[in-house]
């Protein structure tokens, strides 16, 4: 055996070391950007859901202050 077999089998041995730390790393990549789309589309639906919320309470709001500002001009037409 000379040297050119010998660097040989050596190269060919990190190369199959390094071709299944790749392999490993790329399914691991591939389970960790499918968790980050799951993730993002919770926190969008949240939003959603949250923005919806924030509407309606604002309508809720303006319904009540709409009401407050008839009930006073009611009282204050009653007084006369």
């Amino acid at each position: 055996m000379n040297a050119s077999e010998i660097l040989v089998i050596i190269l060919s041995s990190f190369l199959a070391i390094f071709l299944v730390v790749g392999i490993i790393l790329g399914v691991l990549l591939i389970k960790v950007t499918m968790q980050i789309r799951k993730v993002a589309a919770s926190a969008e639906k949240t939003a959603a859901n949250l923005e919806a919320l924030s509407q309606n309470a604002t309508k809720g709001a303006t319904r009540a202050f709409a009401g407050k500002f008839l009930l006073k001009q009611l009282k204050k037409f009653k007084k006369k």
